[in-house]
């Protein structure tokens, strides 16, 4: 018993020297892989500098025909040929840029336009470079909060995990989850079932613009332009069995948008259904997608006034040049960001705006303007300002910065204020319609009464025809 006593306390004094061992060993690891995370981003941002530096270059030379111009040429032609590897399985990404993300998107999109290549290289890099240094601060303490937060159920600590955003691998739990908390009272057995087998017996006057504009989705995702994909096709019987669920709308441009992020999330054609229902009869207010888009025209109102509150310089600067914002602004929040953002902000803007409704896409909105305000403010000409206003939204790369400003920086920001900006906006556009309702009926009325007269000195087709 003595000699099995002191073999026992000798293998229990090994065994906890191993432990320690393994546990230097797995810091050490640790502190290696954050190390070469943080070199990798580093290396990104000087790769970011250096193409950075090439365009600048570009713009400088302009079109001069020198062997300076020639080796510009020939270094921006090797940028943008770079071709990314494919990810890592490893949890911490140690790899280069990959050429596609999660969902699909084309990491560096395909622009015929040289200069924007070089942009969207530049932002991808910088991407990358974000994603490995937030990796150990905020990525892996946020999976942690997310596994354990057991069963769902509305409360002040899913709102703010919701805000941070959702890891990809919980994504499609928790949007099944919002997606039936908002429509659960008009969720029926069958019902997804039922509207297919209407589409197919009965064709919808939605379904020739429902097939245009399917060929029009995302053509910077592989999942929307591989000849072999199921999505387009999941994608047309969620549009026709909506078209049917809801009469009154049919088909709006920018549907097939909203239904093939919820597909790229949540790939099951029923769940993506049900999420488009959501945001169009549930989140968003009744007359957005609409023919006169009534709604949708009353928030632009309403996002100007919160723009004159909160960005007071930038809408003196953009009022100076005679700038109108919706022109940019209306596709926003008609598709949620949809066609703007890069994949990995717009699906952290989502994870918020299935919880909390159209608030969050005002605050985006908002932010996206504030995290771009200097920029705007050194532009000095109309032209230029929309030319900016085209793309800027694509070069927003820190989505940690973008979230601060938007829940933190735009505070306070009252929902009573917003209901109440609405309504009377809504108000003035039903007033402003109806009279030029009222202009119109009497012009025809004034055309009526006055006949199809044709001046003597003018022939009609018909008389022309009979001359000849």
């Amino acid at each position: 018993m003595e000699a099995y006593r002191t073999q026992n306390r000798f293998l229990n004094s090994e065994i906890h020297q191993v432990t320690k061992i393994w546990r230097k060993v797995a810091e050490k690891e640790r502190a290696l892989l954050m190390k070469c995370a943080y070199l990798q981003a580093k290396n990104c941002q000087m790769e970011s500098k250096y193409l950075a530096g090439l365009r600048r270059l570009q713009e400088a030379m302009g079109g001069e025909a020198s062997e300076c111009s020639e080796l510009l040429r020939q270094l921006i032609q090797e940028a943008l040929q770079w071709e990314a590897g494919d990810s890592s399985a490893d949890s911490v990404v140690l790899s280069p840029v990959s050429e596609y993300d999660e969902y699909g998107f084309l990491t560096v999109p395909n622009y015929e336009v040289e200069d924007l290549k070089l942009l969207a290289k530049i932002q991808a890099l910088e991407v990358h470079s974000h994603h490995l240094l937030a990796h150990e601060a905020v990525e892996r303490p946020l999976r942690e909060r997310w596994a354990a937060l057991g069963e769902l159920a509305p409360s002040a600590e899913l709102k703010q995990l919701l805000r941070a955003g959702v890891p990809h691998e919980h994504r499609p739990h928790i949007w099944r989850w919002l997606v039936r908390f908002r429509v659960q009272h008009l969720q029926a057995p069958g019902r997804y079932q039922e509207l297919l087998s209407r589409s197919q017996a009965c064709k919808h006057p939605a379904a020739r613009q429902i097939e245009l504009d399917l060929n029009r989705t995302f053509p910077n995702n592989k999942h929307f332009t591989c000849p072999t994909s199921s999505f387009p096709d999941k994608l047309r019987r969620v549009l026709l069995a909506f078209s049917w669920q809801n009469p009154t709308i049919g088909y709006c441009q920018g549907l097939n948008r909203l239904a093939a992020i919820a597909l790229l999330v949540l790939d099951e054609e029923e769940s993506a259904f049900w999420c488009l229902v959501a945001i169009v009869e549930v989140i968003m207010p009744a007359d957005y997608y609409s023919k006169t888009l009534l709604a949708s025209q009353v928030d632009q109102r309403v996002l100007q006034d919160l723009l004159s509150e909160k960005l007071p310089r930038l809408m003196a600067h953009l009022g100076q040049h005679r700038v109108d914002l919706s022109f940019i602004t209306f596709n926003w929040f008609l598709v949620v960001f949809a066609d703007s953002l890069i994949s990995n902000i717009l699906f952290q803007v989502w994870d918020a705006f299935l919880y909390e409704g159209t608030k969050v896409v005002f605050r985006y909105a908002l932010a996206i303007f504030k995290y771009n305000e200097e920029a705007i403010l050194r532009l000095q000409d109309g032209l230029e300002i929309y030319q900016y206003l085209r793309f800027f939204t694509k070069t927003i790369c820190n989505s940690q910065k973008l979230m601060n400003i938007a829940f933190n920086d735009m505070n306070p920001f009252p929902m009573k204020q917003l209901w109440q900006l609405r309504t009377a906006h809504r108000e003035r556009l039903e007033a402003e319609l109806h009279e030029l309702e009222q202009f119109k009926a009497e012009y025809l009325e004034t055309r009526t009464c006055q006949g199809p007269a044709v001046p003597e000195s003018c022939t009609s087709e018909d008389e022309g025809d009979l001359e000849a």
